[in-house]
């Protein structure tokens, strides 16, 4: 399926320059979102992964029915002050600021093996949050998979001591 199709492109959104890749005609079209999440399916069986985290708000999208295809638990990676008891946190730079994620503490154990799955790999900055902050609690990457990457913009790079896998790739 060429799921480049299903993706909507708005030139200069959401400022001059941008060229915005539109995930919501992709997953409104039953048959397209269903073959992201099957091919995910493929990729993350190999990954041998109890886990399966997901970055606030897209991530939910993707993440959710995948690890209930590949039997795995579901950790929400959130923005700050967005979960209840105790969380860690790890902050990352973005292009004007910075920013912080979080789990929830007990969410990750030594030893757990998660895949962290997103709509877009970008400049890599939320994921190697993520992959930080998965780490940190004691947990493994097992592997990232996202729906889109924006190859010009390096974020592989960024993550190279992990395994990635994009569904669809654009320059950007």
């Amino acid at each position: 399926m060429d799921l480049k199709d299903k993706i909507r492109v708005y030139e200069d959104f959401p400022k001059d320059g941008i060229s915005f890749k539109d995930i919501n005609s992709l997953i409104l079209n039953p048959k397209a979102f269903q073959y992201v999440i099957d091919e995910m399916a493929k990729v993350a069986k190999a990954l041998d992964a109890n886990l399966v985290a997901i970055p606030e708000a897209r991530g939910y999208i993707f993440g959710t029915p995948l690890a209930y295809l590949i039997g795995a638990g579901l950790v929400p990676v959130r923005k700050p002050g967005k979960l209840p008891g105790e969380v860690s946190s790890v902050a990352y730079d973005l292009e004007y600021g910075s920013n912080r994620v979080e789990i929830q503490k007990k969410a990750i154990k030594p030893g757990d093996r998660a895949i962290v799955v997103d709509d877009l790999l970008a400049t890599g900055g939320t994921l190697m949050a993520t992959t930080r902050l998965i780490e940190k609690l004691g947990g493994e990457i097992a592997g990232i998979i996202t729906l889109i990457e924006l190859t010009e913009l390096g974020g592989r790079d960024l993550l190279k001591d992990y395994f990635v896998h994009s569904i669809v790739t654009y320059p950007y």
